[in-house]
C-alpha cells in the first residue's frame, strides 16, 4: 500500500441540514427556557456528550475536538468533527465499525452527493417509498500530512460496492491501519457517477483542520429511486 502526502484544502463532507426544520421537541413546551431544560435532558443520552465527559470506552477524550481548545476561544466545527467520531450508524460504514466513527469527505462535491445520495436512496428503498426531500450542508476541511493510499488497487476486497462484503473487509483494513498509527486512507469512491472521484477517510479528530460551512443542496425525490440535485441561494 501507498502513501501520499497532501496538503489540500475544501475538501467536502456533507451532513444533513436541520437548521431549516423547528427544533423536534419545541412542540413540547411554551416558551425557550423551557425547550432550554428539555435540551439539556436529551443531552444527557448525547453520544458526543457523553464521550467529550470521558464515558466512551472506545474514544479517549483528549482526542477530541473540545479538549484541544481553551474554553474561551471555542471554534466553529468542533461539534461536527466529534460528532463524527462519536455517532456511528449500527454495523458501521466502510471504513469504521459501529463503536468508533470516522470523518468522511472528498475533494469534489459531487462525489460526496453521490455517496450520501446513493446512502439515502437505499433508505428509501427500505420504506418502498421514494418521495424524500433533503438539505444537505458541506463541512469544509483542510487536511496536511501522510495518509495511505489505495487509490491504484480499485479492485481492493474494501471497495466492493456490495456492503455485505465490502464494509467488512473495510473494516477490517482501517483497523489494521489505525493500530499501525494511521491518520486516514485516501480511496476511489464507491457510489460516484464517473471513475476519478476520490474520497478521504480521516482516523484521527486531530488532523481535521479549519473546519467551515460551504454551500448547501437539497436532494429530491419525486416517486423513483432517481434523484436531482438543487443548489440552494
Amino acid at each position: 500500500m501507498k502513501q501520499t502526502e497532501i496538503s489540500d484544502r475544501g475538501l467536502v463532507r456533507l451532513l444533513p441540514a436541520t437548521y431549516h426544520k423547528p427544533p423536534a421537541l419545541r412542540g413540547l413546551v411554551d416558551t425557550d427556557d423551557q425547550l432550554e431544560i428539555l435540551a439539556q435532558i436529551e443531552g444527557l443520552t448525547s453520544g458526543r456528550l457523553q464521550a467529550e465527559r470521558g464515558r466512551n470506552p472506545h474514544l479517549d477524550p483528549r482526542e477530541l475536538a473540545w479538549q484541544r481548545r481553551s474554553q474561551d476561544l471555542r471554534i466553529y466545527g468542533e461539534s461536527h468533527v466529534n460528532a463524527a467520531f462519536t455517532y456511528t450508524r449500527a454495523g458501521g460504514n466502510r471504513f469504521n465499525s459501529g463503536n468508533r466513527g470516522a470523518w468522511y469527505c472528498a475533494w469534489n462535491v459531487m462525489v460526496s452527493v453521490s455517496e450520501v445520495a446513493w446512502h439515502r436512496t437505499r433508505e428509501l428503498g427500505y420504506t418502498g417509498c421514494f418521495e424524500d426531500n433533503t438539505r444537505y450542508v458541506e463541512l469544509l476541511a483542510d487536511f496536511i500530512g501522510v495518509f495511505d493510499d489505495i487509490t491504484d488497487e480499485p479492485d481492493h476486497p474494501a471497495l466492493g460496492a456490495n456492503p455485505d462484503v465490502g464494509y467488512p473487509e473495510g473494516q477490517s483494513l482501517a483497523h489494521h491501519l489505525q493500530r499501525k498509527g494511521s491518520r486516514g486512507l485516501i480511496y476511489p469512491s464507491v457510489r460516484a457517477p464517473t471513475p476519478g472521484g476520490n474520497c478521504l477517510v480521516c482516523f484521527e479528530p486531530r488532523a481535521i483542520q479549519n473546519v467551515r460551512p460551504g454551500a448547501s443542496w437539497d436532494l429530491v425525490w419525486d416517486g423513483t429511486p432517481d434523484y436531482s440535485i438543487i443548489a440552494v441561494a
